[in-house]
């Protein structure tokens, strides 16, 4: 066999793996805009064919991969199981926000939460995992809040909406990380659960003659259908590159979704970016710096993983 055959092979599985995580995060950058353009439609009701569109797209894909007899080892799992309820409230709660931050013009403030969230990450496990918090990490998290606590004082509200969003997905990590399940089947059964809450909630809005499913423009029926492959694809994405790439580089690349949501907000949608913006920001920006800076500083010491498992 070749020698050069492995380095060649090593560097067009990179080169997959870096293609797979720009696509799944700039999609996941830049789907305000297709949730901007489904703005007439309350976000319950967008919440709810999200969850209904995606589960039907979930069982197709299940069943062209054929995972049922992984999904049927979830589902015997007690303790997966439960872990999978907890994640589906907290997975639909974190949906529902954020299609509310874009219908209120706060994507802003959306982003802000997405910045903050692997620092949340770093403290929840910190809290719940027994993993030691280095001292650029610890720095890292001190100046998030304090960014935080500087728009909070300089506005006189909490930013609810970043810290909620944060929180959520914070705690859906942490949750889906002990949960030994794979994402789709995961996203499955979480979707199943949250299934007939969302059906009866459209069936009252239609009943009430109040739905957008099929009383309005064709596209947004599309649309609405749409958010089934809009959820699932970039997950699919997202879950081949982090199979390709080192930890670090996957780390790194997280910050482009925010960082395109940061730039629609205020560059096309045209959202408030005040001084106390800036500083806030600023201060979370040059926290996630250290870590980042930490975390590869880090993954190149001898006896680090090279690849996620």
């Amino acid at each position: 066999m070749d020698d050069r055959a492995e380095p060649r092979t090593e560097r067009a599985t990179a080169r997959a793996g870096l293609f797979f995580a720009l696509a799944a995060h700039s999609w996941w950058g830049l789907i305000p805009l297709y949730f901007k353009a489904l703005a007439r439609v309350p976000p319950a009701e967008v919440l709810c064919h999200r969850i209904l569109w995606s589960l039907v797209f979930l069982a197709v894909l299940l069943s062209f991969r054929r995972r049922y007899f992984e999904l049927g080892c979830a589902l015997r799992s007690p303790l997966t199981l439960a872990t999978l309820l907890l994640t589906s409230v907290l997975v639909g709660a974190n949906w529902y926000l954020f299609i509310f931050a874009i219908a209120e013009n706060q994507l802003l403030e959306a982003s802000l939460g997405y910045f903050i969230n692997p620092l949340v990450n770093v403290l929840l496990g910190f809290l719940f995992l027994g993993e030691r918090l280095r001292r650029p990490q610890a720095a890292s998290v001190v100046l998030a809040a304090t960014g935080v606590a500087w728009l909070t004082l300089s506005h006189g509200s909490l930013p609810w909406i970043a810290l909620v969003l944060a929180v959520t997905f914070g705690f859906y990590t942490l949750l889906r990380k002990t949960a030994r399940v794979g994402s789709i089947e995961g996203l499955s059964v979480e979707t199943a659960t949250l299934a007939p809450i969302a059906a009866m909630h459209l069936w009252a809005v239609h009943a009430r003659g109040a739905g957008a499913f099929l009383a309005g423009p064709p596209g947004t029926d599309v649309l609405l259908a749409a958010t089934s492959v809009m959820t699932t694809l970039p997950l699919v994405w997202f879950t081949a590159a982090t199979r390709r790439l080192p930890l670090a580089t996957v780390g790194l690349l997280q910050y482009i979704s925010p960082s395109l949501q940061f730039l629609l907000a205020v560059l096309l949608f045209g959202e408030p970016f005040s001084r106390a913006h800036l500083v806030a920001f600023g201060l979370i920006w040059l926290g996630l710096a250290i870590f980042t800076l930490d975390a590869l500083r880090a993954q190149s010491k001898p006896g680090a993983p090279a690849v996620p498992g």
